[in-house]
């Protein structure tokens, strides 16, 4: 196989959950970019519709949209059976929804840790599971998780995050144990710290800033364009002995103290 050919996504379709926007949209035109047909996923059915018209025309893909809660098992199995009968069987699944809650835990709420739980971790696990389903039968498949470096490193008022993503690797491994055989790669793409909408707030506040770009090694926050590359490789047949690894695109933040 050619070089190219090994980062070639013509013909491949590719569920990206919690894609309307931010990582996840970033995440959809990149896959699109490469060849591949894209099914974005989210709850606000008007702003994946807009997603996908945005979509759609900057890329020229076939773009579809699929409104379901991927907490929602019931839901979850439903809409993974409506998309395979009415788009095609998925090749790619990139489980990227997450939620954040910043809160120290002497007064986190057991709700609150349980719906960053449920909502980072259980998802993975009830889409990866409905839609490996599939893939088991056909005899190939890409997984993606979307990690964090709180997969390893944590900070005060975040632990549920980090014990979701912590939990969100170990569980990308247990996939691959269990998957690999029947020719499915389950890795985990782990973001530093990255401008969108959700850390506008952290980039304008100076002493945050300061601090983040002095903690990594490039000097600076992550574009959502830096995750592009690594999640196509993963995706592509280009990573086809890459399984249960978990690739941290940071600028170097987690190899340094």
């Amino acid at each position: 196989m050619k070089t190219h050919a090994l980062f070639d996504l013509s013909g491949r379709r590719a569920l990206v959950t919690g894609s309307s926007k931010g990582i996840g949209a970033a995440l959809a035109v990149g896959l699109a970019e490469a060849g591949a047909e894209l099914v974005l996923n989210g709850r606000d059915a008007a702003a994946l519709e807009r997603a996908r018209e945005e979509l759609a025309e900057r890329t020229g893909a076939k773009v579809h949209t699929a409104a379901f809660d991927v907490t929602d098992e019931v839901a979850v199995l439903r809409a993974v059976r409506k998309i395979e009968d009415g788009v095609g069987p998925v090749d790619i699944l990139v489980n990227n929804t997450g939620v954040q809650h910043r809160e120290p835990l002497l007064k986190v709420s057991a709700a609150n840790f349980e719906r960053v739980l449920h909502t980072n971790l259980t998802s993975a696990f009830l889409v990866g599971r409905a839609v490996a389903a599939g893939m088991v039968e056909r005899g190939h498949g890409k997984i993606v998780n979307i990690c964090s470096v709180q997969t390893w490193l944590a900070r005060p008022g975040i632990a549920a995050y980090a014990a979701s993503k912590g939990g969100l690797a170990m569980l990308t491994r247990g996939m691959c144990a269990e998957w690999a055989g029947s020719g499915i790669t389950v890795n985990a793409l782990a973001p530093g710290y990255v401008v969108t909408e959700l850390t506008r707030p952290l980039v304008e506040d100076p002493a945050f800033d300061s601090w983040i770009r002095g903690r990594t090694p490039a000097g600076r926050w992550a574009g959502v364009e830096d995750l592009v590359g690594t999640l196509v490789w993963l995706a592509a047949p280009a990573s086809d002995f890459v399984n249960g690894q978990v690739i941290a695109v940071d600028g170097g933040l987690t190899a340094v103290v």
